[in-house]
Parts: structure tokens; C-alpha cells; sequence
């Protein structure tokens, strides 16, 4: 059912764009199996040693199959709306005639819009500056810097080397402090090794920390752990740690994801995340996915870091992301008066690699006092 809600957009463009086109009947049977191809690219990921989360498949085929699914998800969109303005001129009684150019420029205009889409989604992402403002921040941390990294998806498409470079271009930020709020991988400890390796690379005065995503959960979570804490990623799984300036405290802390009590792991408590912090201090609460930011904001958490929705992706189809995020989808959200900043991603899932209106980001949150 799956690898067939996502031939939807195929079987549209091959009814309403392919065949109307004038061209002999063979060429149009090739031209609609290409097209149909283009839609199964999970379904054949899934036979590769990594399966749909990992695809063990070269980098420029990855990026193929996911420019060619764009080019037909933004063709049937295009055509969609060309459908629904002749639709309208027929009601109206002033019908228009679709002209072979005008259905040769909206393929153009897909597959310029899908390179676009692609070339945002894998880049090393730009730097983004959020300034977030806390009522009881202690005045010596005004100004105190953090660089979160969420949903690296480390895999064939974001490697070795583009780790290396998003891994360069983080440390010329010069935060306080880093922290990664899960996703950090795709595929097993043995494929992935030397694509994690350049992590090794992350440093800031007051640590780098880390927390489980869901996808973590799919490839031998415990093991990832370990290992990424051997590269420097300390993971704070229901714990927390103090930063200190003197005497003034904030508090960091992080859950395990939502889903790990479905995959025979420790899920996400809380209480014990939070018991002992001090009484006075901020605190700061990494959680991968937005959607218990409501329950989260009862125990005086003051701002929650999350990832996850990858920002929704595609301005108009973030729309698809919002029921199942509890309304949370990109950006900086007020949650019962605790802060809730969900980050569109550092990279994303290689199954869907596009982004357009919706940017990947080395996100680096400075701190303020609240007056």
C-alpha cells in the first residue's frame, strides 16, 4: 500500500501528461515506464542491504531516483492546476486550448524546480541565527551560544565527505555548547563507520551531547550510542547535565525518542530526566520529535529543542506534516509558556530529498535574558 499511494503522482502524470502528447504509442509506453519508475525508488531500496531508511546504492543514483520522483510530484502538481483552470474555462464557457508547449514547459518547469529542490536538500546547509529569549536566564549566560545539529540521516547520500564539510563549516561557529537532538544515522554501525567518522571533529567548550532519534531505533540503537559517544557525542537519555558559569546553573537535558518503547527499548521519562536539577536554574530539554511539547511544558521546561518534521520539506505540503506533530512543524512556537524550536534539519531522510521554501540549517540559537 505503501509504494502505491507514492505511484499516485505517476499514474496522474501518465494520463494527463504522457498520453495526450503527440508521439507515437511506443514512445509514450517508455516514456510512462520511466515515469513510473521514478515512483518506485523505495520500493527498490528495499532490496538493497540497507533497505527504504538506508539504500546502499551509489550517492549520484540516489540523487537520480530523488530528482526524478520530484520532476513527477511537481509535473502532476503542475498539471493538476492546468487541469483545473480548463476545467473552470468550460464552466465559464471560455474554453482553452492546451498546446503541446504549454505541457512541454510545465515538464521544464518541474524538472528545473525538482534540481533546485535537490541541490537545497543535500548542500551542507546554510547557517541560521535564532535568538531565544528566557525569563529567568542568569545574567551570565547572556549571550550564550548553542549549535544544534538534528536529522544528519548519515548514509550513502550524506557520506564521509559531506560530513567532513558540514562538521568544518559547524566549528567555525564557535559555540558554547552543541547539541545533536537525534537521527544522527541511517543503516548499520558497519556501513555507516567511515560516514560517521569526521563527527569526531565536534567540539565546544561546554561539550557536545546527544539524543536518539527514531531512526536510530531501526539500526542496532544501543550500539550507535556507544559508538557515537566514542566519537564525542555524549548522549543524555533521560539525564541531564550543568553547565556553570560561577555560581550561575543551566540545566541540559534529553529523552530518548518517543518511539523506543515500541522497539523494546527505555522510552522517554521526564521525571527522571529532570529529578535533582536546581530549583532556580533554566532548562533546557532535548526531545527528537515536537509533538509532546504540551506535556513537556508542565514540567517548567523553558525551551525544548526538537527536530523530525524536516521542516515539512515543501512549502504547501508541510501542510501533510502538522496533524501528526501535534501542530508542530518548523520554527519557533510559544507552548503553554515554554519555547518550542523545531528544526527544519541539518540534512533528512535520503527517501525524500527535496526541499523547496523549507531550508536545512546549522542552527546557532543564542540566549538572552527576557526583560
Amino acid at each position: 500500500m505503501f509504494h502505491l499511494i507514492f505511484s499516485i503522482p505517476s499514474w496522474y502524470v501518465i494520463a494527463r501528461f504522457v498520453f495526450p502528447l503527440a508521439m507515437p504509442l511506443v514512445l509514450k509506453i517508455i516514456l510512462s515506464l520511466v515515469v513510473l519508475l521514478a515512483s518506485q525508488y523505495l520500493l527498490i531500496s528495499r532490496f538493497t542491504p540497507g533497505g527504504i531508511f538506508s539504500p546502499e546504492m551509489p550517492r549520484a543514483v540516489i540523487i537520480l531516483f530523488n530528482w526524478a520522483f520530484g520532476t513527477v510530484l511537481l509535473l502532476a502538481f503542475t498539471q493538476f492546476l492546468i487541469d483545473v483552470v480548463t476545467v473552470i474555462s468550460l464552466l465559464i464557457r471560455h474554453p482553452l486550448v492546451i498546446t503541446p508547449g504549454v505541457r512541454y514547459l510545465a515538464a521544464l518547469f518541474a524538472m528545473g524546480l525538482s534540481t533546485v529542490g535537490v541541490h537545497q536538500a543535500i548542500r551542507v546547509p546554510p547557517v541560521k541565527e535564532v535568538t531565544i529569549y528566557i525569563d529567568n536566564l542568569p545574567k551570565e549566560f547572556e549571550g550564550y551560544q548553542l549549535l544544534q545539529l538534528t536529522d544528519l540521516h548519515i548514509t550513502k547520500l550524506f557520506n564521509a565527505a559531506w560530513t567532513t564539510a558540514m562538521v568544518k563549516k559547524a566549528m567555525t561557529l564557535d559555540a558554547d555548547l552543541i547539541l545533536v537532538t537525534g537521527d544522527v544515522i541511517d543503516g548499520t554501525l558497519e556501513n555507516r563507520r567511515n560516514d560517521v567518522a569526521p563527527q569526531r571533529g565536534l567540539h565546544a567548550p561546554d561539550g557536545v551531547y546527544a539524543i536518539t532519534g527514531n531512526h536510530e531505533y531501526f539500526f542496532e540503537q544501543q550500539r550507535w550510542t556507544e559508538h557515537l559517544a566514542t566519537l564525542g557525542l555524549q548522549p543524555l537519555l533521560n539525564s541531564h547535565t550543568i553547565i556553570k558559569r560561577g555560581d550561575a546553573e543551566l540545566v541540559i537535558a534529553g529523552l530518548p525518542d518517543v518511539s523506543a518503547s515500541r522497539r523494546e527499548a527505555i522510552g522517554p521519562d521526564l521525571e527522571q530526566a529532570l529529578a535533582g536539577v536546581p530549583a532556580n536554574a533554566p532548562v533546557i530539554l532535548m526531545d527528537h520529535q515536537p509533538r509532546n511539547a504540551h506535556q513537556n511544558a508542565t514540567h517548567k521546561v523553558d525551551l525544548q529543542l526538537s527536530g523530525h518534521t524536516h521542516g515539512g520539506l515543501i512549502v504547501g505540503f508541510d501542510r501533510l506534516f502538522v496533524k501528526p506533530n501535534a501542530g508542530f512543524v518548523s520554527g519557533l512556537y510559544d507552548v503553554d509558556g515554554m519555547q518550542l524550536y523545531v528544526n527544519n534539519g541539518t540534512a533528512l531522510w535520503p527517501g525524500m530529498a527535496i526541499r523547496l521554501g523549507r531550508p536545512s540549517e546549522l542552527t546557532r540559537i543564542t540566549l538572552q535574558r527576557k526583560e
